[in-house]
C-alpha cells in the first residue's frame, strides 16, 4: 500500500479506537518546554515527578528558572535524570529566549517555522523530536513530532523502509496527515492528535516486547510481522 494512504489509514483507525486526546499535558506553554527537555532518555512519569517539584517550589515559570541557582535547580530536576544536563539546558533555553526574542515566548513562536527550528536546534541539547514538540506543543506549529513509537510502529507495520533518518519519516507522516497550507492551525492540530494517538498505542501495545492482541492496528499487520511478535 502507498506509505501516504497507509498512515491516513492508521489514523482513522487510532481515532475511532481512541478519540480525541487533548495532548500535551501541561498547564502553560512554558511548561510544554520545560517537559520537553525533563523528559528526554526517560519515562514521561519520570519527568512528572520533576515538573512536580518545580512546580511546588515556584519556579515552574519562565522568572523562576531565570533565577534559580543552577544547584538548586539540579536537585529539583533530579527524579528526571541527566539532571547535571537537563539544568543546564533549561538555563541555555532561557538565556536563549532572553536575548533572542527579549524573554517572549509570544515573540519566539510568532517566527516562521523553518527558521525557528534551525535555531532551536543549535541550542545545547536540542535534537530534533525535542525542537519538535516545543514548536508543535508550546507554539502550534505545523511539525510533526517524531519519537521512538512512530518509529517502531513504522518498523513493525512496513511503513516506508526507505525513511530511516528522523526528517525523512517526519516529511512522510506530515505529507501523509497536512489537511492544506492554510495558516488556520489545522495541519498543527491534525498532527498533535496524531502524534498522541501514536503515543497511547505505542504505551499500551506496540512496545519493545510487543502485545498485539486487541491493538486497533492488528489487523494491519504484515503477515511475517505476525510470524515474529508475540500477541500474548
Amino acid at each position: 500500500m502507498n506509505p501516504h494512504a497507509q498512515i491516513r489509514r492508521y489514523y482513522r483507525a487510532l481515532t475511532r479506537a481512541y478519540g480525541p486526546q487533548s495532548w500535551w499535558p501541561a498547564r502553560t506553554r512554558f511548561e510544554v518546554i520545560v517537559g520537553a527537555f525533563l523528559t528526554q532518555n526517560t519515562a514521561w512519569t519520570n519527568g512528572e515527578l520533576a515538573l512536580r517539584n518545580l512546580r511546588r517550589a515556584r519556579v515552574l515559570s519562565l522568572e523562576g528558572i531565570r533565577r534559580i541557582p543552577q544547584p538548586e535547580l539540579e536537585q529539583l530536576v533530579r527524579p528526571a535524570g541527566y539532571f547535571r544536563q537537563k539544568a543546564r539546558r533549561l538555563k541555555a533555553f532561557v538565556e536563549f529566549l532572553d536575548t533572542a526574542y527579549g524573554g517572549s515566548l509570544g515573540r519566539m513562536f510568532a517566527q516562521p517555522t523553518v527558521p525557528l527550528r534551525e535555531q532551536l536546534l543549535q541550542l545545547n541539547g536540542v535534537g530534533p523530536e525535542t525542537s519538535d514538540a516545543i514548536l508543535l506543543y508550546g507554539g502550534k506549529h505545523a511539525v510533526f513530532v517524531v519519537d521512538a513509537y512512530t518509529r517502531r510502529i513504522a518498523e513493525r507495520h512496513g511503513i516506508a523502509p526507505f525513511a530511516t533518518q528522523y526528517d525523512d519519516l517526519r516529511r512522510l507522516f506530515e505529507d501523509s496527515l497536512r489537511v492544506g497550507e492554510t495558516s488556520d492551525g489545522s495541519s498543527a492540530a491534525i498532527f498533535n492528535q496524531a502524534h498522541a494517538l501514536i503515543v497511547l498505542v505505542g504505551k499500551e501495545h506496540c512496545r519493545k516486547q510487543a502485545c498485539c492482541r486487541g491493538c486497533p492496528l492488528e489487523r494491519y499487520l504484515p503477515q511475517e510481522a505476525e510470524d515474529c511478535i508475540s500477541t500474548a
